[in-house]
């Protein structure tokens, strides 16, 4: 059997196999209640369909104005709940689990009248620059992510990740070419993602995973390198975070250093993450050719791999990557005809 095959257990959460659909935005919701529609009940069940093991639904904001665009998902109320919970329910049908992600861009918010962010620093491409939060906003929002994440758990999602990457809110807080502040939260650069982390946690089941995305280094001018954002990872698996989602970028436009894309390019940053902090992570970043993603699996530099852009195109990419590397594949009886062992 594959390692892309293999059962994954973590804490009370257990997967039929390594692989992962990460979030994507899908940029579908018809009104501004940001709950999910018809678009994303299909988008979703048609992955765990596919045999995918773990489906992160895409970013999913803790209040109106922290989403990127006014199309983006929120759970910022209890009625937004049953939405989420129709999806929950039929992905576990077809044996998959699902986790949601999250977040609040900050000051990446392009249709929010005003951007809220770590400080006031804008960043290319939004029209309206940022405030900076105030230090008695920055409590309140972090019990905004307590609320999204006690809905998450209501609609009965198995797992939960921050998002921590890609210059959003927390993000934006443990960067140090981002936050200026003078405040207890700009003296320590950790100190929001450990908060939020500590929030969530408390009304999070004991037995389910926290996942908590992040990137490992930023390409703007003057970003930061490895070695802070394992510092920072240090501090917030200490505040309970089980695994890291590891990406990078997304902070600014680049400057001098530019992000690379052959594939598996970011596959080294989640090595050093796992050996680094003994932690399990989840590598992503053009791992769409299965021998790639196997290799990453294989080589034991991931517990875990997400295969974005290669599902969008794909939504068997799972089925068809067992395939390909087991030479055998179970697929929905319905489907049994044309998913199949070809010579």
């Amino acid at each position: 059997m594959s390692h892309l095959n293999l059962p994954y257990a973590i804490k009370g959460l257990t997967l039929k196999n390594r692989i992962v659909m990460p979030p994507m935005c899908q940029y579908s919701v018809e009104a501004l209640d940001g709950s999910p529609t018809d678009w994303h009940f299909v988008h979703y069940v048609s992955r765990a369909v596919g045999g995918t093991g773990l489906i992160i639904v895409e970013m999913t904001d803790v209040e109106p104005d922290g989403r990127i665009t006014n199309k983006d998902l929120g759970l910022w109320s209890d009625e937004q709940i049953p939405a989420f919970k129709r999806i929950v329910e039929e992905v576990h049908k077809y044996g998959s689990k699902i986790g949601v992600q999250i977040a609040h861009a900050g000051r990446k918010a392009e249709d929010a009248e005003q951007p809220v962010g770590a400080s006031d620093i804008p960043v290319a491409g939004i029209k309206t620059p940022p405030r900076a939060l105030s230090t008695s906003e920055v409590k309140e929002m972090i019990v905004k992510f307590k609320e999204a994440a006690r809905r998450a758990v209501e609609a009965g999602f198995d797992t939960i990740e921050l998002h921590g990457a890609h210059g959003y809110l927390i993000h934006q807080f443990h960067s140090p070419g981002i936050n200026n502040r003078t405040d207890e939260y700009g003296q320590d650069l950790s100190l929001f993602g450990v908060e939020v982390i500590q929030a969530v946690r408390s009304v999070m089941p004991d037995d389910m995973p926290l996942i908590f995305r992040i990137s490992a280094i930023e390409y703007m001018d003057g970003g930061y390198e490895l070695e802070h954002s394992l510092e920072m990872a240090k501090r917030y698996k200490e505040a309970g975070v089980d695994m890291f989602d590891v990406s990078s970028g997304g902070e600014a436009p680049p400057g001098q250093k530019k992000p690379a894309n052959h594939a598996g390019y970011q596959v080294p940053f989640a090595r050093a993450y796992k050996q680094s902090l003994g932690v399990p992570v989840i590598a992503v970043g053009v791992l769409e050719d299965p021998l790639v993603a196997e290799a990453a699996l294989a080589n034991e530099d991931a517990d875990l791999v997400a295969v974005g852009r290669g599902m969008l195109d794909d939504p068997y990419w799972s089925l068809h990557a067992v395939r390909t590397i087991d030479r055998k594949v179970e697929p929905p009886t319905q489907y049994a005809r044309g998913i199949y062992v070809r010579n």
